[in-house]
């Protein structure tokens, strides 16, 4: 455990940081996973409104470095790729 002020000020809000992420995260996954149960109920326009949701929170994760830059465009890439096949 910290003694320093310094230090427990920056434990806490390395906290709050954390909680922050895994909440935009499993978000995240959870849009994912509905796109995905839609692409595989063949449900392409619901799956089509459902992908500019999940664009914008990938980007908005890495832009928050939440995760990585790549991985947004590669996830992105993806659910294109996909999409375009028909599930």
């Amino acid at each position: 455990m910290p003694r320093r002020k310094t230090s427990v000020k920056k434990t806490r809000s390395d906290e709050k940081k954390h909680l922050r992420n895994l909440r935009v995260k499993q978000q995240l996954k959870k849009t994912l996973k509905q796109i995905q149960a839609l692409l595989a109920a063949k449900n392409l326009t619901e799956a089509k409104t459902l992908l500019s949701k999940a664009f914008s929170q990938l980007d908005k994760a890495a832009k928050k470095n939440i995760i990585h830059r790549a991985t947004a465009n590669r996830k992105k890439g993806r659910l294109m790729r996909r999409l375009s096949r028909g599930a």
